[in-house]
């Protein structure tokens, strides 16, 4: 895709902090409203066509490497993979669009007879890990203050997800909110886990995966109306509803009027009764080697050096923060105790002191832009979630370093979205996150 993602939405130039405020703040198109959840027609895969539902899902596209795409598409001819990330197997975002019409055509894929709203489970042996409502949510400027979102994005995730959306002319993964309920809704949500599910799997995770349908339309209002007065916080899917604002903006600026594309595929969480696991992103830098790293931190940060890699990741949980830990080459190494001074030159002063003391923070604009001086892209700096052994590894592999952190805390996240900052780029992992292809949203059935 060579054209800017809409007339509204103009690339050229633009920072992530002013591409983020274009495509969720007062630029795109305002549709009003409150918090809204609306139910659709499911597109669903049918087993005894597509096979085993374990074997045609997957975690969502933004955990999927190389490697996981490769043993997800030897699993299973119809998995969701090959719609979701088409590119890992050879093939265009057109001829992803076509393959998810050929699969409706064979009946590997059904579209529900009537709107519904979905309850998704996930739960390891007899404890409930996650369970959430899945429906369309409406799209609303950041300035609504009702969906909000915590981090920016940057333009080359929305251009691909723009693309593949496009082609498919489909939400093929729900993207994950959370929200302060207790109410209607949330009774309504555990209510309907008292029936069948419509499927039932245990996938390659462990867990097991359960999907509900609600079809009532008295419950689809009561719902609608718990839901109207309330806000939510965008757990994960960032890009994507950076993408559903952006599709938005350009079916308004064709001239297309409202329509399903001011909507998107979401699950919406009720954090008082199902509260969310937030796990840190690592950061691999293969540029930096880890000899360099720690010789240039040393200006900055008091440096402890370990051996064991265990003792060192509890050393890291136990710091005061900001702190880092340091691999990639022989041992590893502890970051703690900044230089106020250092601090207070390198954080931008716009921001307010607790974003300022976010462990994110610290690391982008003091040691990576300041001490380090990485530019700020995706060929600079890979990410790893949640698996601070495997980054290290990685870092090893590519002679690069890796940043293992400390998780976020929620309250945090929370407090610095409500006044309106987003924290950096990939700072949290919500969790646990939907399993992809359980249930699709044709944006043009």
């Amino acid at each position: 895709m060579d054209d800017d993602l809409s007339s509204g939405f103009d690339l050229d130039g633009l920072s992530p902090e002013e591409f983020s405020a274009r495509v969720f703040g007062t630029s795109g198109p305002r549709t009003g409203g409150g918090l809204e959840l609306a139910p659709f027609r499911g597109v669903r895969f049918v087993p005894e066509v597509a096979g085993d539902l374990a074997s045609v899902t997957m975690p969502p596209y933004d955990l999927i490497d190389q490697a996981a795409a490769t043993r997800l598409l030897a699993g299973g001819g119809h998995n969701i993979v090959r719609l979701n990330l088409p590119h890992t197997a050879g093939e265009s975002y057109d001829a992803a669009g076509r393959r998810l019409r050929r699969w409706l055509d064979e009946g590997a894929l059904t579209i529900d007879a009537d709107p519904a709203l979905y309850v998704y489970e996930a739960a390891d042996g007899g404890t409930v890990l996650q369970r959430g409502l899945i429906g369309a949510l409406g799209l609303r400027a950041e300035s609504d203050g009702v969906v909000l979102p915590h981090e920016n994005v940057f333009p080359g995730p929305v251009r691909d997800r723009l693309a593949l959306m496009t082609a498919a002319n489909a939400n093929l993964e729900p993207i994950f909110l959370v929200y302060e309920g207790g109410g209607d809704a949330a009774r309504i949500v555990d209510g309907a886990t008292a029936g069948t599910p419509l499927m039932e799997f245990v996938a390659d995770d462990g867990l097991t995966h359960r999907l509900w349908r609600i079809d009532d339309p008295a419950q689809h209002e009561r719902v609608a109306a718990d839901l109207r007065g309330k806000r939510a916080l965008i757990a994960d899917g960032h890009h994507r509803y950076a993408t559903y604002r952006a599709l938005q903006a350009r079916r308004h600026s064709a001239g297309d009027g409202h329509g399903p594309w001011d909507a998107g595929l979401a699950m919406l969480v009720d954090s008082t009764r199902y509260p969310p696991n937030l796990d840190a992103i690592h950061r691999v830098l293969p540029g930096l080697r880890p000899d360099r790293a720690v010789e240039r931190a040393r200006k900055v940060f008091r440096v402890t050096g370990f051996q064991d890699e265990t003792a060192a990741l509890e050393a890291l949980a136990a710091a005061p923060r900001p702190a880092f830990l340091l691999g990639g080459g022989d041992g590893v190494h502890l970051l703690t105790e900044p230089d106020p001074d250092a601090l207070r030159r390198s954080m931008p002063s716009q921001h307010s002191p607790r974003w300022r003391g976010l462990d994110t923070a610290v690391l982008d604009h003091l040691l990576i832009g300041n001490v380090w001086n990485v530019p700020e892209n995706e060929d600079a700096i890979d990410i790893v979630h949640h698996d601070a052994p495997a980054a290290i590894a990685r870092a090893r592999r590519t002679g690069g370093t890796a940043v293992i952190l400390n998780p976020l805390k929620v309250e945090d996240v929370l407090a610095v979205a409500g006044e309106g900052e987003r924290v950096p780029r990939k700072s949290t992992s919500f969790g646990p996150k939907p399993r992809t292809g359980l249930v699709l949203r044709l944006l043009e059935p």
